[in-house]
C-alpha cells in the first residue's frame, strides 16, 4: 500500500506529463533564459537572514490538508496573504497540489500579483521541470524534500535553483535526511516535525535535530507549531525561521496571532555570542563552507505531543 507521500508524488508526476504537453521542458528553459535572472535573487533566503528580531515567520496559505481536509471552507485567499503581509510576515507559502491540498498554480500568480513578500511555491516537485515552471510563476523559492529524492538528484537540482536565483527549501525529518541535505549544498534546510510518509506529528523533532544542522545554514521549523509556548521553545533553541499554516488558517485574526509568536520568539531568542556572526550568516550565493558529519547518535524517542499544523 502506498504511503500518502508516495500518493503525493504520483500525482505531481501526472501532472507534469500533462503540463509538458502544452510546454516541454525546452520551452520553459528557454523563456527562463529570455526573462533573465530575477531583480533580486535569493530574495526568499535574505529575508529568512534579516528577519527582525532574528525569528522569520514563513506564513501559509492553504485551504485543506490530507489529515485534516478543509481547513478554510471560504478561503479568501488574497485578502488571507493580504492580512500577513500588513501584520509583519517575513515570507509567504502557498500550496500549489490541488488534489489534497486544494492549491493551484492560478491561486498562487494570483496572489504573487497582490503581495511584494518573497513566496515559496510550495508542491511536491518530483521532476526538474517544476524548478523552472515555479521561476516563471514568480516564485522566489521552491521546496525540495530529501524523501523523495536522491542524493544525486537534490544536488543537481540545488544548482539549478542557484542558476535560476531561487531558494530551494531543502526539508528533512531525520538525522540522514539533514547530513544528505549539508552534504547536497543546501542553504535554507526545513526539519519537519510531521512524517510525510504516515503524516504523524511529534513536536519535538526539531528541538532534537537541532544541533545538526550547521550554524551557516538557515534553520526552517516546520509543522505542529500551534501556540506561543511552541514558537518560545524553538526560538530559545536557536531555530531561524517557522512555517506556520493550520495556527494561522483556523485563526479569527491571523494578523493578531503572528504578532503574538513574534513576541514570544523575541523573547525566547539566545543572544548572538561576540564574533560568531550568529546562524545564517553565510552571504546567498557564496560557495559553501566545509561541513562537519553530524552526530553519529541517532536522536531520541521523547515526544512532546502531536498536534497537528504545517
Amino acid at each position: 500500500m502506498e504511503t500518502i507521500l508516495q500518493q503525493l508524488a504520483g500525482a505531481a508526476g501526472a501532472r507534469v506529463a500533462r503540463d509538458q504537453q502544452q510546454r516541454s521542458l525546452a520551452q520553459l528553459q528557454l523563456l527562463c533564459r529570455l526573462e533573465g535572472p530575477p531583480g533580486a535573487p535569493f530574495r526568499f533566503e535574505q529575508q529568512l537572514r534579516q528577519a527582525a528580531g532574528g525569528l522569520a515567520f514563513i506564513c501559509e496559505v492553504k485551504k485543506a490538508s490530507p489529515s485534516k481536509g478543509v481547513i478554510s471552507p471560504d478561503f479568501p485567499y488574497l485578502d488571507i496573504a493580504g492580512a500577513y503581509e500588513a501584520a509583519g510576515a517575513d515570507a509567504l507559502s502557498c500550496l500549489t497540489e490541488p488534489r489534497w491540498f486544494l492549491g493551484s498554480d492560478q491561486i498562487f500568480e494570483q496572489i504573487r500579483r497582490q503581495v511584494t513578500l518573497p513566496m515559496l511555491r510550495k508542491d511536491f516537485t518530483v521532476d526538474v521541470y517544476q524548478i523552472y515552471q515555479a521561476r516563471l510563476m514568480g516564485a522566489d523559492a521552491v521546496l525540495l524534500i530529501c524523501a523523495l529524492l536522491d542524493e544525486a538528484t537534490l544536488a543537481a537540482w540545488l544548482e539549478v535553483c542557484e542558476e535560476l536565483g531561487l531558494t530551494a527549501l531543502v526539508e528533512a525529518h531525520d538525522q540522514a535526511e539533514i547530513r544528505m541535505a549539508v552534504t547536497a549544498g543546501a542553504r535554507v534546510i526545513g526539519v519537519n516535525n510531521r512524517n510525510l510518509r504516515d503524516f504523524s506529528v511529534h513536536q519535538d523533532n526539531c528541538l532534537r535535530l537541532r544541533d545538526l544542522v550547521p550554524p551557516d545554514r538557515v534553520f526552517v521549523a516546520e509543522s505542529g507549531i500551534q501556540g506561543p509556548e511552541t514558537v518560545a521553545a524553538l526560538a530559545a533553541a536557536g531555530v531561524d525561521a517557522l512555517l506556520i499554516g493550520e495556527a494561522f488558517m483556523r485563526a479569527p485574526d491571523p494578523g493578531a496571532l503572528l504578532a503574538t509568536f513574534r513576541q514570544a520568539g523575541a523573547g525566547a531568542r539566545p543572544p548572538v555570542a561576540a564574533g560568531s556572526g550568529g546562524p545564517g550568516t553565510s552571504e546567498p550565493g557564496a560557495s559553501e563552507p566545509e561541513t562537519s558529519e553530524p552526530g553519529a547518535s541517532e536522536p531520541g524517542d521523547s515526544e512532546l505531543g502531536d498536534s497537528e499544523s504545517s
